[in-house]
């Protein structure tokens, strides 16, 4: 009787146990990739309801997000969040992150969701998905009145001793950038030192969303005035997500609908834009 280390199969028989030994290989690596392939492909929406929490990152905006007397964030993007988590039955979980870095935050899987004032652009669009619209950024300007004496708005800003205060990566920035090329644009990574160097008188103008521009003049109303009423651009705001989502989507689009036709939305607007009641919070 042969030993086995010396057990010879004959070719045809040696063949088929080969290809028996490859298939069985094939098929594990198969299904291991499949389990991969679905835990990669599961909607956004049925993640966060695993885990029992909504990720939210966002940027401070007066007042879509800002905080309080107390450091809690307090505004109209963490009314919008909290609404939504509480809609979805999970805990929320706020991310403040820099402007500048969000898009880039919410891809390395930061956190799921964008819901800080971020308006739809093609550029942001090829890198996320947007919602439909749940609000509309509205960019106004801001100036020092003294530094601006006797100019007229826009044609004499558009030179490059005029310095314009923006926050970077934003879609004011953007708009200065177009409007002022000839300009000399100042980039700040928050809105307060922006509205602050307008103020000193550092820089002549500020493009921010509304309303901060208003409310800007109304705190220092013997420094700043608005050098023009109507609104510079007006653009769909919505949340952003990885691509790729269409449930996902299509969960948040629906609620962006049933919060806007029972009104909520629109009261949630007023009360942070068309008033002053919250200032009582953070002063």
């Amino acid at each position: 009787m042969p030993s086995l280390n010396r057990l010879t199969l004959p070719a045809p028989a040696l063949a088929a146990a080969l290809v028996c030994l490859f298939l069985l290989g094939a098929c594990h690596l198969s299904h291991g990739h499949a389990h991969a392939a679905e835990a990669a492909q599961k909607p956004l929406i049925d993640k966060v309801l695993d885990r029992g929490v909504l990720r939210v990152g966002f940027s401070s905006f007066v007042p879509w997000a800002m905080q309080d007397k107390n450091g809690e964030f307090i505004g109209f993007e963490v009314d919008v969040a909290r609404r939504l988590a509480k809609d979805l039955g999970v805990e929320l979980q706020l991310v403040p992150t820099r402007w500048s870095g969000i898009i880039p935050a919410l891809l390395a899987d930061k956190f799921d969701i964008i819901i800080g004032s971020m308006s739809v652009t093609p550029e942001r669009n090829l890198k996320g998905n947007f919602t439909i619209p749940y609000d509309y950024a509205t960019i106004e300007a801001v100036a020092n009145k003294e530094k601006t004496k006797g100019m007229k708005f826009p044609e004499d800003y558009n030179k490059p001793e005029v310095v314009i205060a923006v926050r970077s990566g934003s879609t004011p920035a953007l708009a200065a950038k177009k409007l002022f090329p000839e300009a000399t644009l100042r980039p700040f990574d928050d809105e307060a030192p922006a509205v602050q160097d307008v103020i000193a008188g550092r820089s002549h103008l500020m493009l921010s969303s509304a309303p901060l521009p208003a409310f800007s003049v109304l705190r220092n109303p013997e420094v700043l005035y608005q050098p023009t009423t109507e609104a510079i651009s007006r653009q769909p705001v919505g949340f952003l997500i990885r691509k790729g989502d269409v449930d996902s989507l299509n969960v948040l689009d629906n609620w962006i609908r049933m919060a806007e036709e029972e009104g909520w939305l629109k009261d949630r607007r007023n009360y942070w834009f068309h008033s002053t009641d919250w200032e009582k919070l953070v002063r």
